[in-house]
């Protein structure tokens, strides 16, 4: 089975709500939301990284900086542009047959 993969910036904001009281329960809550939003459209959650990328600073500057994301797969659609490679055809191996001559007696 193949698969197809999204991978998504994980939330940095919280939504206010009032069953989440605290910074950590508003945290869950909005997370909860951007999972249940990618499963509606098909998407299995597989995991969460943290990914460093080079990035500029300055002028002439580079400096490193990591970004976290969530990782996401849905199983491929078979795609008929997709071609496979062709098969070569089974054919019977062919026959030969030997004639065996008898000694001359002579």
């Amino acid at each position: 089975m193949r698969f197809e993969y999204s991978v998504i910036p994980a939330p940095t904001r919280t939504e206010k709500s009032r069953e989440a009281k605290t910074p950590t329960d508003r945290f869950a809550l909005t997370l909860t939301a951007e999972l249940n939003r990618m499963a509606a459209e098909g998407w299995e959650y597989l995991r969460a990284d943290v990914l460093p990328s080079e990035e500029r600073s300055g002028l002439t500057g580079r400096a490193t900086v990591y970004h976290n994301v969530l990782v996401f797969r849905r199983p491929q659609a078979a795609d008929p542009e997709v071609k496979r490679l062709p098969q070569p055809e089974a054919t019977p191996a062919p026959v030969t047959t030997a004639t065996a001559t008898a000694p001359d007696p002579a």
